[in-house]
């Protein structure tokens, strides 16, 4: 029989709490009254989050600084970028090998969390969207050819699943958005981040991304609903050894979005061009850009490439194909958070400038 321990002695591991799903999650159970452990390799003071110093590569100064904890749930929200999809494998699959192999003593680990994301539905970045899934994406969609490091840490935690005996759950958001700094994965700031530099230097605020996704339907995920649901998941045994996607529950295309972005930073939207106008390609330079509207606003930090991901947020919007995600799965279940992607945005720009991150 499946027991569930009441969640006010629930003691969390979040694992990558300077990201942007660790970092909101961390914060929601925080809310929630959960014990939580913040792991990182930098980890930032936060109320009510007892931080851990630990590089997931390093499997001794891991299991010394997780030995003793007496955890009962474990969300993994942590990885590392590398050159090839092979490395990916190598490096992030033995992220998770040696985080479990580290957990060795926490003898009342009932459930454990991997997030990871719609690129399962997609493959690796270096063939992005080349063989995909029909879209509305479904969590039974089986796995592309080739590898994927995602498949990868699904495999190690569904083993360590069954060998001790807890449950586990998988989420795929799809583009996060939400507040974090200096995040792999961070659209919302990157874009906040150009609207400004448009803003600033009298500029168009002109999509970088394809044409397929001006026109295309799509969807995006709020960090603090993702929070939500992994809440939801670990604390209901109905919805323990499921994969779930997760979005806001609403779908749009970026040609109705963008003009809504542009008005809130005072710039004009302009549709991609063509040939498109990536980010990356085009912000090589913009260092110095930055650091003037930085000094000019008294912002708080004047290293731009401590704020965006360019190629990240170049890799999201500019997809040739459609990208939906089904929710049925967690809607059947129970779940039944919802967030309007428009709030996503205004949300999280309204507390950059109140953080004087943009002015």
């Amino acid at each position: 029989m499946e027991m569930k321990v009441e969640q006010a002695k629930r003691t969390a591991l979040v694992v990558g709490t300077t990201g942007i799903t660790g970092g909101n999650l961390a914060r929601h159970l925080a809310d929630k009254d959960w014990n939580i452990y913040g792991l990182a390799r930098n980890p930032h003071p936060a109320q009510g989050i007892q931080p851990i110093a630990a590089d997931l590569l390093n499997p001794g100064s891991l299991s010394s600084a997780l030995t003793g904890l007496d955890i009962t749930d474990v969300f993994i929200c942590a990885w590392l970028r590398q050159p090839t999809e092979k490395e990916n494998v190598r490096v992030n699959g033995a992220m998770v090998e040696n985080l479990f192999s580290a957990l060795k003593g926490a003898n009342r680990l009932q459930h454990a969390t991997l997030v990871t994301g719609t690129k399962q539905y997609l493959g690796p970045f270096e063939s992005y969207g080349q063989t995909s899934a029909e879209t509305p994406f479904r969590e039974d969609n089986p796995r592309l050819p080739g590898e994927n490091f995602y498949y990868t840490q699904e495999d190690i935690l569904f083993a360590a699943a069954e060998q001790r005996g807890f449950a586990w759950n998988v989420h795929r958001p799809h583009s996060m958005i939400g507040y974090a700094l200096g995040n792999a994965m961070n659209m919302g700031v990157t874009l906040a981040v150009y609207a400004t530099i448009c803003h600033e230097t009298g500029q168009p605020f002109l999509f970088p991304g394809s044409h397929k996704q001006w026109n295309a339907l799509t969807d995006v995920t709020d960090a603090r609903l993702l929070a939500q649901h992994l809440e939801w998941a670990a604390i209901t045994p109905k919805a323990h050894n499921l994969a779930f996607n997760i979005t806001n529950g609403d779908v749009f295309r970026w040609r109705w979005l963008w003009p809504q972005l542009a008005a809130y930073f005072g710039v004009e939207a302009v549709p991609p061009p063509d040939p498109i106008a990536p980010l990356a390609t085009r912000m090589q330079t913009i260092g110095p850009v930055w650091q003037q509207i930085a000094t000019r606003h008294n912002l708080i930090e004047p290293d731009v490439d401590k704020l965006v991901s360019w190629w990240h947020t170049d890799g999201d919007l500019g997809r040739e194909l459609e990208c939906v995600n089904d929710m049925t799965r967690s809607r059947t279940l129970g779940f039944t958070g919802y967030q309007p992607t428009v709030a996503s945005f205004t949300d999280l720009f309204d507390r950059l400038r109140r953080d004087r991150i943009i002015p």
